[in-house]
């Protein structure tokens, strides 16, 4: 988990008085929210093979309306949004001007307004950056408290919500309204069974609920982050450096390619990098499943350096017990470190996961042309 020492402090989310609650580290990115009830394991077995409700309502949201505010956040951001329909989502970044990440967000446009949810940390940031970029647009960003962010997830889940009153969309990023307000959508992570729910905030106790009652089982955030590093979805902040560009984090693609990074859009903020990246060059870093040696005396810790024969290879990201899988982690690693290479991270030895590496086998649109040019 990141730090989040130096970020206004996040009001703790009321779910942590029910019975069997345990807060997050408070060095946790999700420091204001249960970190699991009591059985982390069983409950991320419950998440996979059965239904867990996990309390996600430290998520700093943000509502924006006006008639122009798809074309606007288009202008602006990674993802092509402008012809976004009424009901979908899409994931979506900010970039700097060297095409740097520095805010990932999931947008939902429903009824009139573009919902956006973010990391709690990064919200205030992003809210403030949307508000600075209005000029003359017919977009009004406002901070959208009133709403408050649950994740089901499960094989069962589809079933858990109907019964509970809560439609369940088809198609990953498609969103339905709530009855009594807010809205559900479908999401392609973790795992194939992924449902978000932004809820009134003053109803979020008696939607947990009734989640609870008709067969969820509650489940912290550390089910969440370990089914999240094994989908290998980076977290800003946490996966992610102030060096990081989204070719190495796995958000290059549309929404039809569940990414973040649309490559024929117009031009925004960052565009020239992921253009020179995407058809003349590889990113220099990939990110990857790390294996952990859990026989070891203690846990590497998010930001350490990963290493090979004494030599720093990369930065380590997530660190997660997985119920299955043991001690896992993402990683930023060159991406010249082939998958057998010995590594070790703090106290641990780590081995590369190899179905975790990046295919790249493709031809580069701009390379292969600069080689027909050549002769080759």
């Amino acid at each position: 988990m990141g730090d989040v020492s130096d970020t206004a402090p996040i009001d703790p989310s009321p779910l942590l008085t029910l019975p069997g609650a345990v807060p997050s580290p408070e060095d946790s990115a999700d420091h204001a929210v249960a970190w699991h009830y009591g059985n982390p394991f069983g409950e991320q077995r419950d998440a996979t093979s059965a239904a867990a409700v996990i309390d996600r309502s430290n998520r700093f949201v943000i509502a924006i309306s006006g008639d122009e505010r798809l074309t606007w956040l288009d202008t602006i951001s990674s993802q092509q949004v402008q012809n976004l329909p009424d009901g979908m989502s899409a994931e979506n970044l900010s970039l700097d001007i060297n095409g740097r990440v520095e805010h990932h967000f999931v947008q939902t446009d429903l009824d009139g307004i573009t919902w956006i949810d973010t990391e709690a940390a990064n919200g205030p940031d992003l809210l403030a950056f949307l508000k600075k970029m209005v000029f003359w647009s017919k977009a009004e960003p406002r901070e959208g408290h009133e709403l408050a962010v649950l994740s089901v997830l499960g094989s069962d889940a589809h079933r858990v919500l109907e019964a509970a009153g809560a439609p369940t969309p088809e198609d990953f990023y498609a969103a339905l309204p709530l009855e009594g307000g807010g809205f559900i959508r479908r999401m392609p992570w973790p795992g194939q069974n992924a449902y978000d729910l932004l809820v009134p905030r003053t109803s979020l106790t008696a939607w947990f609920k009734k989640l609870r009652e008709q067969g969820a089982t509650p489940a912290g955030t550390w089910t969440y982050e370990a089914l999240r590093v094994e989908s290998i979805r980076p977290r800003v902040g946490v996966d992610t450096d102030e060096k990081t560009i989204p070719h190495e984090v796995r958000w290059i693609g549309g929404v039809a390619e569940l990414g973040a990074v649309h490559l024929s859009k117009g031009c925004y903020r960052g565009q020239e990098t992921v253009a020179r990246v995407h058809n003349l060059g590889r990113p220099p870093r990939h990110l990857v499943l790390l294996h952990l040696d859990g026989s070891a005396d203690g846990r590497p810790e998010t930001g350490d350096p990963v290493t090979a024969g004494g030599r720093t290879v990369g930065r380590l990201g997530t660190v997660v017990d997985h119920f299955e899988l043991g001690p896992i982690a993402l990683a930023l690693i060159k991406r010249t470190i082939p998958a057998g290479t010995e590594l070790v991270v703090g106290p641990c030895a780590a081995s590369i996961d190899p179905d975790s590496i990046p295919n790249y086998d493709d031809v580069q649109a701009g390379r292969a042309a600069i080689d027909r040019l050549r002769g080759r």
